[in-house]
């Protein structure tokens, strides 16, 4: 995971979230499973500062995901991108 410049802490809830999801044959899709838990753990947190941590993991999630996907099929990070979008809303 590329985590490098993120804060500790972070890095750490991000790998939480990520641990979570069993290893398969898509990265991408692990990163977006992992992003849509924390998501909805930070809605159910609600809107005081401890949704805070997943809020920000579920982002770098996100950003993980597009990223994976770009690298490794980039003719369909659009269709990619638009099923993670749809997923968030159902969120």
């Amino acid at each position: 995971m590329r985590t490098g410049p993120a804060p500790d802490a972070l890095r750490r809830r991000a790998a939480e979230w990520l641990e979570q999801i069993p290893p398969g044959p898509d990265p991408a899709a692990r990163l977006a499973r992992a992003a849509d838990r924390a998501l909805a753990a930070a809605l159910a947190l609600g809107e005081g500062r401890a949704a805070a941590l997943d809020l920000l993991a579920a982002d770098a999630l996100v950003t993980l995901a597009l990223l994976a996907r770009a690298e490794s099929a980039p003719g369909a990070l659009a269709d990619f991108a638009a099923a993670l979008v749809t997923t968030a809303a159902r969120t």
